[in-house]
Protein backbone atom coordinates (compact mmCIF):
# COMPACT_ATOMS: atom_id res chain seq x y z
CA UNK A 1 0.00 0.00 0.00
CA UNK A 2 1.04 3.59 -0.71
CA UNK A 3 1.40 5.77 2.65
CA UNK A 4 -0.30 8.67 1.89
CA UNK A 5 2.26 11.43 3.62
CA UNK A 6 1.03 14.18 5.54
CA UNK A 7 1.90 17.73 5.47
CA UNK A 8 4.16 18.97 8.18
CA UNK A 9 2.41 20.88 11.10
CA UNK A 10 2.70 24.68 10.34
CA UNK A 11 5.56 25.99 12.65
CA UNK A 12 4.38 29.48 14.60
CA UNK A 13 2.89 32.40 12.71
CA UNK A 14 4.54 35.54 12.34
CA UNK A 15 2.30 36.90 14.97
CA UNK A 16 3.83 34.24 17.58
CA UNK A 17 7.47 34.41 16.41
CA UNK A 18 7.51 38.30 17.23
CA UNK A 19 6.06 38.45 20.14
CA UNK A 20 7.62 35.01 21.47
CA UNK A 21 4.05 33.89 22.53
CA UNK A 22 4.86 29.86 22.81
CA UNK A 23 7.96 30.57 24.35
CA UNK A 24 6.47 32.13 26.98
CA UNK A 25 3.46 29.77 27.51
CA UNK A 26 1.02 31.59 26.18
CA UNK A 27 -1.45 31.65 23.41
CA UNK A 28 -2.95 34.12 20.87
CA UNK A 29 -6.54 33.47 22.73
CA UNK A 30 -4.81 34.07 26.08
CA UNK A 31 -3.37 37.66 24.65
CA UNK A 32 -6.52 38.95 23.23
CA UNK A 33 -8.43 38.31 26.57
CA UNK A 34 -5.46 39.69 28.98
CA UNK A 35 -5.66 42.91 26.78
CA UNK A 36 -9.09 43.55 26.95
CA UNK A 37 -9.67 42.51 30.09
CA UNK A 38 -6.35 45.26 30.96
CA UNK A 39 -8.76 47.76 28.98
CA UNK A 40 -11.47 47.54 30.91
CA UNK A 41 -9.89 47.25 34.36
CA UNK A 42 -8.18 50.91 33.15
CA UNK A 43 -10.90 52.62 30.98
CA UNK A 44 -12.09 54.53 33.86
CA UNK A 45 -9.04 56.73 33.52
CA UNK A 46 -10.50 58.04 30.11
CA UNK A 47 -13.17 59.29 32.54
CA UNK A 48 -11.08 60.01 35.97
CA UNK A 49 -8.32 62.21 34.31
CA UNK A 50 -10.30 64.83 32.58
CA UNK A 51 -12.37 65.11 35.72
CA UNK A 52 -8.67 65.42 37.89
CA UNK A 53 -7.00 67.72 35.44
CA UNK A 54 -10.37 69.82 34.34
CA UNK A 55 -10.94 70.53 38.10
CA UNK A 56 -8.14 72.89 38.38
CA UNK A 57 -7.14 76.28 36.77
CA UNK A 58 -3.77 77.22 35.89
CA UNK A 59 -2.07 81.09 37.18
CA UNK A 60 -4.30 82.78 34.91
CA UNK A 61 -7.86 80.74 35.58
CA UNK A 62 -7.86 78.93 32.22
CA UNK A 63 -9.27 76.12 33.11
CA UNK A 64 -9.23 72.39 29.88
CA UNK A 65 -12.26 71.13 28.51
CA UNK A 66 -13.25 68.11 28.77
CA UNK A 67 -13.42 67.25 25.25
CA UNK A 68 -9.68 68.08 25.23
CA UNK A 69 -8.90 65.86 28.26
CA UNK A 70 -10.52 63.22 27.13
CA UNK A 71 -8.75 62.94 23.84
CA UNK A 72 -5.25 63.81 24.84
CA UNK A 73 -5.77 60.88 27.60
CA UNK A 74 -7.26 58.37 25.09
CA UNK A 75 -5.16 59.04 22.14
CA UNK A 76 -1.67 59.31 24.65
CA UNK A 77 -2.82 56.10 26.24
CA UNK A 78 -3.25 54.21 23.18
CA UNK A 79 -0.55 54.96 21.70
CA UNK A 80 2.02 54.65 24.38
CA UNK A 81 0.37 50.66 25.08
CA UNK A 82 1.13 50.39 21.52
CA UNK A 83 5.02 50.91 21.60
CA UNK A 84 5.45 49.10 24.89
CA UNK A 85 3.52 45.92 22.83
CA UNK A 86 5.67 46.45 19.76
CA UNK A 87 9.35 47.99 21.40
CA UNK A 88 9.13 46.24 25.24
CA UNK A 89 6.89 42.70 24.32
CA UNK A 90 5.58 43.09 27.59
CA UNK A 91 2.06 43.09 28.75
CA UNK A 92 2.19 46.36 30.38
CA UNK A 93 -0.40 49.25 29.56
CA UNK A 94 0.21 52.85 29.92
CA UNK A 95 -1.68 56.24 31.06
CA UNK A 96 -1.95 59.07 32.81
CA UNK A 97 -0.74 58.17 36.03
CA UNK A 98 -2.88 59.07 39.29
CA UNK A 99 -1.20 60.87 41.79
CA UNK A 100 1.16 62.30 39.58
CA UNK A 101 -1.61 63.82 37.41
CA UNK A 102 -2.83 65.62 40.80
CA UNK A 103 0.59 67.02 41.21
CA UNK A 104 0.24 68.85 37.69
CA UNK A 105 -3.39 69.83 38.48
CA UNK A 106 -3.40 71.18 41.30
CA UNK A 107 0.31 72.15 42.63
CA UNK A 108 1.94 73.01 39.21
CA UNK A 109 -0.64 74.39 37.13
CA UNK A 110 -1.62 77.07 39.35
CA UNK A 111 1.75 78.34 39.60
CA UNK A 112 2.00 78.97 35.92
CA UNK A 113 0.17 78.49 32.70
CA UNK A 114 -0.93 75.26 31.51
CA UNK A 115 1.47 74.84 28.65
CA UNK A 116 4.23 75.70 30.92
CA UNK A 117 2.97 72.96 33.27
CA UNK A 118 2.82 70.38 30.53
CA UNK A 119 6.78 71.55 29.58
CA UNK A 120 8.09 70.01 32.69
CA UNK A 121 6.09 67.10 32.72
CA UNK A 122 7.89 66.66 29.11
CA UNK A 123 11.18 68.00 30.85
CA UNK A 124 10.72 65.18 33.18
CA UNK A 125 10.51 62.68 30.37
CA UNK A 126 13.00 63.43 28.93
CA UNK A 127 15.15 63.23 31.97
CA UNK A 128 13.60 59.68 32.32
CA UNK A 129 14.61 58.56 28.87
CA UNK A 130 18.14 59.62 29.42
CA UNK A 131 18.20 57.64 32.48
CA UNK A 132 17.11 54.75 31.21
CA UNK A 133 18.71 54.56 27.99
CA UNK A 134 22.34 55.27 29.58
CA UNK A 135 21.49 52.45 31.66
CA UNK A 136 21.08 54.38 35.28
CA UNK A 137 17.65 53.21 35.72
CA UNK A 138 18.20 49.69 34.97
CA UNK A 139 21.38 49.62 37.40
CA UNK A 140 19.30 51.35 40.47
CA UNK A 141 16.58 48.62 40.42
CA UNK A 142 19.12 45.80 39.90
CA UNK A 143 21.11 47.64 42.89
CA UNK A 144 17.78 47.15 45.02
CA UNK A 145 18.06 43.64 47.05
CA UNK A 146 15.73 41.42 46.38
CA UNK A 147 13.50 41.32 49.77
CA UNK A 148 12.57 44.90 49.15
CA UNK A 149 11.58 44.49 45.40
CA UNK A 150 9.49 41.20 47.04
CA UNK A 151 8.18 43.76 49.59
CA UNK A 152 7.09 46.20 46.56
CA UNK A 153 5.20 43.70 45.08
CA UNK A 154 3.26 42.76 48.19
CA UNK A 155 2.45 46.69 48.89
CA UNK A 156 1.69 47.08 45.46
CA UNK A 157 -0.75 44.31 45.43
CA UNK A 158 -2.35 46.04 48.75
CA UNK A 159 -2.32 49.32 47.26
CA UNK A 160 -4.13 47.53 44.03
CA UNK A 161 -6.93 45.80 46.43
CA UNK A 162 -6.94 49.07 48.14
CA UNK A 163 -7.77 51.44 45.49
CA UNK A 164 -10.17 48.90 44.91
CA UNK A 165 -12.00 48.69 47.60
CA UNK A 166 -12.01 52.77 48.22
CA UNK A 167 -13.46 53.50 44.32
CA UNK A 168 -15.88 50.81 45.02
CA UNK A 169 -17.04 52.67 48.20
CA UNK A 170 -16.60 49.45 50.13
CA UNK A 171 -13.73 51.56 52.36
CA UNK A 172 -14.15 54.80 52.86
CA UNK A 173 -12.63 57.94 54.56
CA UNK A 174 -14.37 58.63 58.09
CA UNK A 175 -16.36 61.52 58.43
CA UNK A 176 -14.30 64.25 60.40
CA UNK A 177 -16.71 64.40 63.78
CA UNK A 178 -15.48 65.30 67.26
CA UNK A 179 -13.80 62.48 68.85
CA UNK A 180 -13.20 60.70 65.62
CA UNK A 181 -9.66 58.61 65.34
CA UNK A 182 -10.39 56.27 62.88
CA UNK A 183 -9.10 57.76 59.61
CA UNK A 184 -10.84 54.97 57.26
CA UNK A 185 -14.56 53.22 57.36
CA UNK A 186 -16.27 50.12 56.05
CA UNK A 187 -19.78 51.46 53.83
CA UNK A 188 -21.00 54.75 53.92
CA UNK A 189 -22.09 57.39 56.46
CA UNK A 190 -20.76 57.84 60.17
CA UNK A 191 -22.08 54.33 61.23
CA UNK A 192 -19.82 52.63 58.74
CA UNK A 193 -22.73 50.62 56.93
CA UNK A 194 -23.10 48.79 53.53
CA UNK A 195 -26.03 49.88 52.07
CA UNK A 196 -27.01 51.08 48.73
CA UNK A 197 -27.57 49.24 45.23
CA UNK A 198 -23.96 50.09 44.32
CA UNK A 199 -22.18 48.33 47.11
CA UNK A 200 -24.77 45.38 46.24
CA UNK A 201 -23.49 45.42 43.06
CA UNK A 202 -19.69 45.39 43.83
CA UNK A 203 -20.68 42.68 46.68
CA UNK A 204 -22.03 40.53 43.84
CA UNK A 205 -18.97 41.03 41.48
CA UNK A 206 -16.73 39.87 44.03
CA UNK A 207 -18.08 37.05 44.76
CA UNK A 208 -19.06 36.16 41.38
CA UNK A 209 -15.41 36.45 40.12
CA UNK A 210 -14.13 34.43 43.40
CA UNK A 211 -16.57 31.57 42.32
CA UNK A 212 -15.47 31.73 38.68
CA UNK A 213 -11.37 31.56 39.95
CA UNK A 214 -12.27 29.19 42.16
CA UNK A 215 -14.27 27.08 39.07
CA UNK A 216 -10.85 27.90 36.81
CA UNK A 217 -13.34 29.61 34.40
CA UNK A 218 -11.49 31.18 31.51
CA UNK A 219 -11.87 34.69 31.91
CA UNK A 220 -13.25 35.03 35.28
CA UNK A 221 -12.30 38.21 35.48
CA UNK A 222 -13.24 39.49 32.13
CA UNK A 223 -16.95 37.61 32.83
CA UNK A 224 -16.96 38.95 35.80
CA UNK A 225 -16.86 42.71 35.11
CA UNK A 226 -19.22 42.22 32.05
CA UNK A 227 -22.39 40.71 33.78
CA UNK A 228 -21.51 42.51 36.74
CA UNK A 229 -21.96 46.03 34.44
CA UNK A 230 -24.97 44.61 32.59
CA UNK A 231 -26.60 44.11 35.87
CA UNK A 232 -25.56 47.87 37.11
CA UNK A 233 -26.76 49.04 34.21
CA UNK A 234 -30.46 47.33 34.74
CA UNK A 235 -30.42 47.94 38.44
CA UNK A 236 -29.74 51.81 38.13
CA UNK A 237 -32.40 52.28 35.88
CA UNK A 238 -34.92 50.04 37.52
CA UNK A 239 -34.71 51.36 41.05
CA UNK A 240 -33.46 55.31 39.97
CA UNK A 241 -30.18 54.89 42.26
CA UNK A 242 -28.70 58.75 42.27
CA UNK A 243 -26.00 59.28 39.83
CA UNK A 244 -23.59 60.48 42.82
CA UNK A 245 -23.58 56.86 44.57
CA UNK A 246 -21.71 55.65 41.71
CA UNK A 247 -19.41 57.76 41.94
CA UNK A 248 -17.49 58.80 38.78
CA UNK A 249 -18.61 56.95 35.81
CA UNK A 250 -22.69 56.26 35.84
CA UNK A 251 -23.43 52.73 34.67
CA UNK A 252 -26.40 53.79 32.16
CA UNK A 253 -26.48 53.35 28.11
CA UNK A 254 -25.21 56.56 26.55
CA UNK A 255 -27.19 59.15 24.57
CA UNK A 256 -24.79 58.56 21.52
CA UNK A 257 -22.30 56.62 20.49
CA UNK A 258 -20.02 58.38 18.69
CA UNK A 259 -18.08 61.81 20.10
CA UNK A 260 -15.87 63.74 18.06
CA UNK A 261 -12.09 64.19 19.31
CA UNK A 262 -10.69 67.22 20.33
CA UNK A 263 -7.00 67.38 19.64
CA UNK A 264 -5.98 71.41 20.18
CA UNK A 265 -3.84 70.47 23.05
CA UNK A 266 -1.66 68.95 21.45
CA UNK A 267 1.64 70.60 20.86
CA UNK A 268 1.04 73.32 23.12
CA UNK A 269 3.79 73.28 25.89
CA UNK A 270 6.39 75.75 26.88
CA UNK A 271 9.33 74.19 27.85
CA UNK A 272 11.04 76.67 30.21
CA UNK A 273 8.64 79.33 30.94
CA UNK A 274 7.87 77.98 34.13
CA UNK A 275 10.74 78.53 35.33
CA UNK A 276 10.38 82.47 35.18
CA UNK A 277 7.15 81.62 36.05
CA UNK A 278 6.89 80.13 39.21
CA UNK A 279 10.81 80.46 40.23
CA UNK A 280 13.63 79.05 39.38
CA UNK A 281 13.59 77.08 42.77
CA UNK A 282 10.31 76.13 42.89
CA UNK A 283 10.06 74.73 39.48
CA UNK A 284 13.13 72.87 40.19
CA UNK A 285 11.18 71.18 42.99
CA UNK A 286 8.69 70.46 40.62
CA UNK A 287 10.95 68.99 38.23
CA UNK A 288 12.20 66.69 40.88
CA UNK A 289 9.06 65.54 42.39
CA UNK A 290 7.78 64.53 38.49
CA UNK A 291 11.37 62.63 37.61
CA UNK A 292 11.02 61.22 41.32
CA UNK A 293 7.57 60.18 41.47
CA UNK A 294 7.79 59.05 37.77
CA UNK A 295 11.28 57.32 38.18
CA UNK A 296 9.69 54.67 41.06
CA UNK A 297 6.45 54.51 40.64
CA UNK A 298 7.35 53.06 36.77
CA UNK A 299 10.11 50.47 38.61
CA UNK A 300 7.63 49.35 41.25
CA UNK A 301 4.95 48.36 38.89
CA UNK A 302 6.99 47.02 36.25
CA UNK A 303 8.91 44.91 38.48
CA UNK A 304 5.52 43.83 40.96
CA UNK A 305 3.71 42.95 37.34
CA UNK A 306 6.55 41.38 35.45
CA UNK A 307 7.09 39.10 38.45
CA UNK A 308 3.41 37.79 38.10
CA UNK A 309 3.99 37.35 34.36
CA UNK A 310 7.10 35.15 34.74
CA UNK A 311 9.73 37.84 32.78
CA UNK A 312 11.94 38.10 35.70
CA UNK A 313 15.11 35.77 35.09
CA UNK A 314 17.87 35.95 37.38
CA UNK A 315 16.66 38.56 39.49
CA UNK A 316 16.04 40.63 36.46
CA UNK A 317 13.31 41.65 34.12
CA UNK A 318 13.36 40.84 30.39
CA UNK A 319 13.87 43.62 28.39
CA UNK A 320 13.91 45.92 31.16
CA UNK A 321 15.64 48.42 29.22
CA UNK A 322 13.49 48.83 26.41
CA UNK A 323 10.75 48.54 29.12
CA UNK A 324 11.77 51.68 31.04
CA UNK A 325 12.79 53.45 27.68
CA UNK A 326 9.20 53.41 26.17
CA UNK A 327 7.83 54.13 30.18
CA UNK A 328 10.41 57.38 29.77
CA UNK A 329 8.98 58.47 26.89
CA UNK A 330 5.29 58.01 27.47
CA UNK A 331 6.06 60.69 30.06
CA UNK A 332 7.22 63.05 27.50
CA UNK A 333 4.31 62.30 25.42
CA UNK A 334 1.94 62.93 27.95
CA UNK A 335 3.27 67.21 27.97
CA UNK A 336 3.23 67.09 24.79
CA UNK A 337 -0.63 65.93 24.26
CA UNK A 338 -1.99 67.76 27.40
CA UNK A 339 -2.71 64.67 29.53
CA UNK A 340 -0.34 64.54 32.49
CA UNK A 341 2.50 62.15 32.74
CA UNK A 342 2.08 58.27 31.18
CA UNK A 343 3.09 55.80 32.98
CA UNK A 344 2.52 51.61 33.13
CA UNK A 345 -0.66 51.18 35.18
CA UNK A 346 -0.98 48.48 38.06
CA UNK A 347 -4.13 47.18 36.34
CA UNK A 348 -1.94 45.81 33.69
CA UNK A 349 -2.04 43.00 36.57
CA UNK A 350 -5.48 42.16 35.87
CA UNK A 351 -4.59 40.86 31.96
CA UNK A 352 -1.70 39.03 33.45
CA UNK A 353 -3.83 37.67 35.60
CA UNK A 354 -6.10 36.58 32.59
CA UNK A 355 -3.29 34.75 30.52
CA UNK A 356 -1.42 37.92 29.04
CA UNK A 357 2.53 37.01 28.68
CA UNK A 358 3.69 38.92 25.90
CA UNK A 359 3.23 42.37 24.41
CA UNK A 360 0.28 41.56 21.87
CA UNK A 361 -1.73 41.96 25.01
CA UNK A 362 -0.65 45.50 25.12
CA UNK A 363 -0.74 46.19 21.56
CA UNK A 364 -4.30 45.36 21.71
CA UNK A 365 -5.28 46.97 24.80
CA UNK A 366 -3.52 50.48 22.99
CA UNK A 367 -6.01 49.36 20.01
CA UNK A 368 -9.41 49.72 22.31
CA UNK A 369 -7.81 53.21 23.93
CA UNK A 370 -7.27 54.47 20.42
CA UNK A 371 -11.12 53.06 19.83
CA UNK A 372 -12.46 55.24 22.73
CA UNK A 373 -11.43 58.20 20.35
CA UNK A 374 -14.86 58.12 17.94
CA UNK A 375 -16.43 56.21 20.88
CA UNK A 376 -16.07 58.25 23.76
CA UNK A 377 -19.27 58.21 25.17
CA UNK A 378 -19.19 54.36 26.12
CA UNK A 379 -16.11 54.74 28.21
CA UNK A 380 -19.07 55.75 30.67
CA UNK A 381 -20.84 52.25 30.74
CA UNK A 382 -18.96 50.12 33.21
CA UNK A 383 -18.84 51.67 36.45
CA UNK A 384 -15.88 51.10 39.40
CA UNK A 385 -18.20 48.79 41.06
CA UNK A 386 -18.19 46.44 38.79
CA UNK A 387 -13.78 46.87 37.76
CA UNK A 388 -13.21 47.32 41.42
CA UNK A 389 -13.52 43.11 42.35
CA UNK A 390 -10.84 42.60 39.71
CA UNK A 391 -8.61 44.91 41.82
CA UNK A 392 -9.07 43.34 45.30
CA UNK A 393 -8.58 39.74 43.40
CA UNK A 394 -4.97 40.44 41.69
CA UNK A 395 -4.45 42.46 44.61
CA UNK A 396 -4.53 38.95 46.56
CA UNK A 397 -3.21 37.23 44.30
CA UNK A 398 -0.02 39.20 44.86
CA UNK A 399 0.13 39.51 48.25
CA UNK A 400 1.47 35.56 47.75
CA UNK A 401 4.48 36.93 46.82
CA UNK A 402 4.85 37.52 50.56
CA UNK A 403 6.17 34.15 51.51
CA UNK A 404 9.81 34.89 49.52
CA UNK A 405 10.34 37.46 51.72
CA UNK A 406 13.06 36.44 54.66
CA UNK A 407 10.83 37.47 57.62
CA UNK A 408 13.38 36.03 60.12
CA UNK A 409 16.21 38.08 59.15
CA UNK A 410 16.71 41.18 61.14
CA UNK A 411 18.28 43.09 58.04
CA UNK A 412 15.44 42.81 55.95
CA UNK A 413 12.22 42.76 57.79
CA UNK A 414 11.45 45.93 58.98
CA UNK A 415 12.20 47.52 56.02
CA UNK A 416 10.38 45.11 53.85
CA UNK A 417 7.57 45.85 56.45
CA UNK A 418 7.59 49.34 56.10
CA UNK A 419 7.24 48.97 52.13
CA UNK A 420 4.66 46.95 52.18
CA UNK A 421 2.57 49.43 54.87
CA UNK A 422 4.06 52.49 53.19
CA UNK A 423 2.53 52.22 49.79
CA UNK A 424 -0.92 51.59 51.06
CA UNK A 425 -1.18 53.68 53.84
CA UNK A 426 -0.21 56.53 51.96
CA UNK A 427 -1.56 56.01 48.69
CA UNK A 428 2.13 56.47 46.87
CA UNK A 429 4.68 53.63 45.64
CA UNK A 430 7.43 56.01 45.72
CA UNK A 431 6.89 56.44 49.87
CA UNK A 432 6.83 53.07 50.67
CA UNK A 433 9.91 52.45 48.28
CA UNK A 434 11.64 55.52 50.04
CA UNK A 435 10.85 54.28 53.31
CA UNK A 436 12.15 50.93 52.83
CA UNK A 437 15.51 51.96 51.50
CA UNK A 438 16.18 54.37 54.33
CA UNK A 439 15.58 51.75 56.89
CA UNK A 440 17.82 48.93 55.14
CA UNK A 441 20.35 51.64 54.55
CA UNK A 442 20.25 53.13 58.78
CA UNK A 443 20.12 49.03 59.41
CA UNK A 444 23.45 47.93 57.82
CA UNK A 445 25.39 50.88 59.13
CA UNK A 446 23.86 50.41 63.02
CA UNK A 447 25.31 46.48 62.53
CA UNK A 448 28.58 47.65 60.89
CA UNK A 449 27.91 46.55 57.68
CA UNK A 450 28.00 49.49 55.86
CA UNK A 451 29.85 48.70 52.89
CA UNK A 452 27.28 45.96 51.62
CA UNK A 453 24.65 48.94 51.51
CA UNK A 454 26.34 50.01 47.71
CA UNK A 455 26.64 53.06 46.32
CA UNK A 456 23.75 52.87 44.32
CA UNK A 457 21.00 52.66 47.54
CA UNK A 458 23.39 54.59 49.36
CA UNK A 459 23.13 57.55 47.83
CA UNK A 460 18.92 56.81 47.03
CA UNK A 461 18.68 56.74 50.79
CA UNK A 462 20.06 60.22 50.75
CA UNK A 463 17.75 61.18 47.83
CA UNK A 464 14.29 60.04 49.69
CA UNK A 465 15.77 61.83 52.73
CA UNK A 466 15.70 64.91 51.03
CA UNK A 467 12.45 63.99 48.88
CA UNK A 468 10.40 63.33 52.52
CA UNK A 469 11.45 66.66 53.70
CA UNK A 470 11.53 69.12 50.86
CA UNK A 471 9.81 71.30 52.16
CA UNK A 472 11.99 72.14 54.61
CA UNK A 473 14.85 71.74 51.99
CA UNK A 474 13.49 74.02 49.66
CA UNK A 475 13.04 76.85 52.75
CA UNK A 476 16.66 75.92 53.53
CA UNK A 477 17.97 76.62 49.81
CA UNK A 478 15.64 80.13 49.90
Amino acid sequence: MTQQLRPDRAGPSAVDRFFRITSRGSTVARELRGGLTTFVAMAYIVMLNPLILGSSRDATGAQLSPEQLTTATAATAGVMTIAMGLVGNAPLALAAGLGVNAVVAFTIAPAMTWAQAFGLVVLEGVVIVVLAVSGVREKVINAIPAPLKTALTVGIGLYIALIGLVSAGFVTRKPDAAGTTVPVQMGQGPEGHLVGAPIAVFCLSLLLVLVLLARKVPGAMLIGIAVSTVVAIVVHSAFGVPPEQWGTIVPELPDRVVGSPDFSTFGQVDLFGGFAAAGGITATVFLFTLVLSGFFDAMGTITSVSTEAGLVRGGRVEGMGRILAVDGVAAAAGGLTGASPNTVFLESATGVAEGARTGLASVVTGLLFCATLLFTPLAAVVPAQAAAPALVVVGALMMAQVRHVPWDDPEHVVPAFLTIAVIPFTYMITNGIGAGLIAYAVIKVARGKAREIGWLVGVLAVVFAAYFGIEAVEALVE
